[in-house]
């Protein structure tokens, strides 16, 4: 990167980058828990030798931290896919159901929305259509950081809700699906090529609260992929142009992802095995009536703090997850798969 010729090459440059960044981002925890575990064996030393209560204490107390600490950088070091430090772009779409789905997939918006505000990342919406009587039929939503992408990722498939109507004047308990895709923002260096032909661009008003401007301009832009039929729509800016661009980088890492699934030829190893999204395949179940349970039904994990939950509370559901993808793959690798 000293190389007085290093930006020359813009694309390459930037992608070495982004690789050092990656890289400090897995090596610089791990020489920061270096060092704070040798001061601590410092202080057990001298705490030990002067019968310092205080000082062993503060060991003590220092050492749970380190060890949380330690639990995270270990997290990490399993996201070591190419994808896993990108952006996320991520979708709910609401099932069978009706009412029921559609309130049940902005329960799931908010959701995601708390934990990225409890993990420091930026969270911005793309796009949004509101359900007939309440809730949203589907949306779309960038979640900006290092590593949303590894994390966010074990949330794909469909996600299950069991309660207590509150749109059920009889009180019966109603269950209700949503399908939840995540895809990683791909760098520009990657050649996913849009050909104008292969578009289908339209252009609408937007949908939802949004005042006078949102009602009078056509700013909203559905771009369909007319080879594969993908559709991609966004509608977070009022000007077109901007949500025309949004658009395509929404479609081009959806297309990114749909070639790597042709590469692998198994549609299932993006969902998991557990085949393409379809009601009733789900991968997690929240359980509001007449018990409380969150549990995931690839990991086992589980707990009973369903509020928590749903305020964001996701960590250790993907941490979990990444353990047991851990896993299959040591197994795999184990026995020659």
């Amino acid at each position: 990167m000293k190389d007085p010729h290093f930006w020359d090459n813009t694309k390459r440059a930037q992608k070495i980058v982004r690789e050092v960044k990656r890289l400090k981002n897995l090596t610089e925890p791990v020489e920061e828990l270096e060092e704070e575990l040798e001061e601590l064996q410092i202080l057990t030393e001298l705490g030990e030798e002067e019968d310092d209560e205080d000082t062993l204490e503060e060991v003590s107390r220092r050492a749970g931290k380190l060890a949380r600490q330690v639990e995270r950088v270990e997290m990490k070091s399993m996201l070591s896919e190419p994808e896993d430090s990108s952006d996320a772009f991520l979708s709910v779409q609401a099932g069978a159901g009706g009412t029921e789905s559609c309130d049940w997939a902005q329960m799931l918006l908010r959701m995601y929305s708390r934990w990225a505000e409890r993990e420091g990342y930026k969270c911005e919406m793309l796009e949004s259509r509101a359900g007939e009587e309440a809730g949203i039929k589907n949306a779309t939503i960038k979640v900006s950081g290092d590593f949303a992408f590894g994390y966010l990722k074990s949330e794909r498939g469909v996600h299950r809700l069991v309660r207590i109507s509150p749109f059920d004047s009889s009180g019966r308990r109603h269950t209700s699906f949503v399908a939840v895709d995540v895809v990683p923002e791909i760098e520009d260096d990657i050649d996913i090529e849009l050909n104008d032909n292969d578009l289908e661009e339209e252009f609408m008003r937007s949908s939802g609260p949004g005042g006078q401007h949102v009602n009078r301009t056509a700013s909203a832009v559905r771009l369909t992929h007319e080879p594969t039929g993908i559709t991609v729509r966004c509608q977070s800016e009022r000007s077109q142009h901007k949500n025309r661009r949004i658009a395509r980088d929404l479609l081009k890492s959806k297309l990114y992802q749909h070639k790597k699934r042709e590469r692998e030829k198994e549609l299932e190893n993006m969902y998991d095995d557990k085949g393409q999204i379809a009601w009733g395949n789900q991968i997690r179940s929240y359980v509001l009536e007449p018990y409380q349970m969150v549990k995931d039904t690839r990991t086992d994990h589980e707990t009973g703090k369903t509020d928590d939950v749903l305020e964001g509370d996701l960590t250790p559901f993907m941490e979990a997850y990444l353990r047991w993808k851990l896993e299959q793959k040591t197994g795999a690798a184990a026995s020659g798969g």
